[in-house]
C-alpha cells in the first residue's frame, strides 16, 4: 500500500471514513502531548533548569529525533502495539471499532488532565483497543495473548526497575560528587538537567511515537480494505506530524501535568532531576531496543519516585503517588471498558 504523504492525501480523499480515523488519530496524538509528553520535561522545569516554553521546543526537536531515529532501529514497538489486537473480519466494522477505541481514549486522558493526573496514554491506547476489539468479536478472539504478554512485561519493568533505578542513579550521583562544593556543581547540574530532559524527550519519542504512528498505519490499512498491515515502516512525514502534534499539546495543557510530576509528588534539586531524567531514559532506551512497550509515565513517575526514597520517605507526597497509582490501576479496566461500550455503540450507529 502506498504509503507516501501524496498517496495518502488521496487515500483520504477517496475514503472519507479514512478523514475520520486520521482526525480522531491524531486527536490521541494531540492528547498524548498534552498529558504524557509534558513528564518528558517536567523535572528541568520544576527544577529551574529550563524555560517552560524553550522546553517544550526542546521536547517537540528530541521527540522527532526519538520517533525518526528508533523506527529506523527498530519498529518493534509499534508493531506490537498494531499486533495486539485482532480486527480481522469486515475493514468496515474494524474501522467503526478502531474509531470506537480512539474516542474512549479522548475521553480517559481529557478526564485524567481535568484533575492534573499523569495517565499512561500508553496503557490507555492499550485498553481502548483491546476493549474495541472484544466489543467486535463478542470474545477475546480479538486480543492477541502473545502480544500482551509484552505489555505485562512492560509494565512491571517500567514500575520496578524505574524506581530502582531512580535510586541508584541518585546514590551514584551522590557519592561521585561527595567531595564537590555543592554551590560550584549548580551550573554543572543546570546543563545536566537539560540534557537529561532532551534525553527523556527523546526515548518518549521512540516509545510514544512509535506506538500512535502504530495504529495510524492500522487505520490507512483498514480504510484502503486490508486488515493486515506487515512490516510497515513509518514514513517520515508521518513522525514529522507526530511530533509537531505532541509538542503543541504539551504548550496548551502541559504545565498542569509538568506541575503534578515535578513539583508537588517530590521536590527536587538539579543533580536530583537529572538523577531521575538519566535512569528513566536508561529505562525507556532499553526497553525500545527489545521492542518492549512500557509507559514512559510509569518510567518517569517511579524514578523520581526512587530519587526521592533517598532523601526520606516524607520527602514523596503521598497523596500524589496514590491518585496517580489508583488511576494507573483504573486505566486497563476503565478506558478498556469505555472502548467496549463506544465500539457496541457505534457499531449500531454506523
Amino acid at each position: 500500500m502506498n504509503m507516501d504523504f501524496s498517496g495518502f492525501l488521496m487515500q483520504i480523499a477517496d475514503h472519507p471514513v479514512l478523514l475520520v480515523t486520521v482526525l480522531l488519530t491524531l486527536g490521541v496524538i494531540f492528547v498524548n502531548g498534552w498529558t504524557d509528553a509534558p513528564n518528558a520535561i517536567a523535572t528541568c522545569v520544576a527544577t529551574r533548569c529550563i524555560a517552560p516554553r524553550a522546553a517544550v521546543w526542546m521536547a517537540a526537536a528530541f521527540n522527532f529525533l526519538g520517533v525518526l531515529f528508533m523506527t529506523l532501529l527498530n519498529s518493534t514497538v509499534a508493531m506490537t502495539i498494531k499486533n495486539m489486537v485482532n480486527f480481522e473480519g469486515g475493514t468496515h466494522d474494524a474501522t467503526v471499532a478502531l474509531c470506537a477505541a480512539l474516542v474512549s481514549i479522548i475521553l480517559w486522558a481529557s478526564a485524567a488532565w481535568y484533575f492534573g493526573i499523569p495517565t499512561s496514554e500508553s496503557h490507555a491506547l492499550i485498553a481502548g483497543l483491546s476493549g474495541a476489539a472484544i466489543a467486535m468479536h463478542n470474545s477475546f478472539a480479538g486480543i492477541n495473548g502473545a502480544e500482551w504478554v509484552k505489555v505485562l512485561y512492560g509494565l512491571l519493568l517500567s514500575t520496578f526497575l524505574g524506581f530502582l533505578s531512580g535510586f541508584l542513579f541518585t546514590r551514584l550521583t551522590e557519592f561521585l560528587f561527595r567531595k564537590a562544593d555543592r554551590r560550584r556543581t549548580v551550573g554543572f547540574f543546570r546543563g545536566a538537567q537539560v540534557f537529561g530532559g532532551a534525553a527523556m524527550s527523546f526515548m518518549h519519542g521512540a516509545q510514544d511515537g512509535q506506538k500512535f504512528m502504530g495504529v495510524l498505519i492500522l487505520g490507512v490499512f483498514l480504510a484502503g480494505g486490508s486488515d493486515t498491515a506487515v512490516n510497515v515502516v513509518p514514513p517520515v512525514w508521518m513522525m514529522i506530524l507526530c511530533s509537531v502534534l505532541m509538542a503543541l499539546g504539551t504548550s496548551l495543557g502541559g504545565y498542569k501535568i509538568i506541575k503534578a510530576v515535578g513539583m508537588d509528588m517530590v521536590r527536587l534539586e538539579p543533580y536530583q532531576g537529572f538523577a531521575a531524567d538519566l535512569a528513566a531514559s536508561a529505562c525507556l532506551l532499553l526497553s525500545s531496543l527489545f521492542g518492549i512497550p512500557v509507559s514512559t509515565t510509569h518510567t518517569k513517575t517511579t524514578a523520581i519516585m526512587g530519587v526521592g526514597a533517598t532523601k526520606r520517605r516524607s520527602a514523596v507526597n503521598l497523596r500524589v503517588v496514590k491518585d496517580m497509582v489508583l488511576t494507573w490501576v483504573l486505566t486497563f479496566p476503565g478506558c478498556g471498558l469505555i472502548g467496549y461500550l463506544m465500539a457496541k455503540l457505534f457499531t449500531r450507529v454506523f
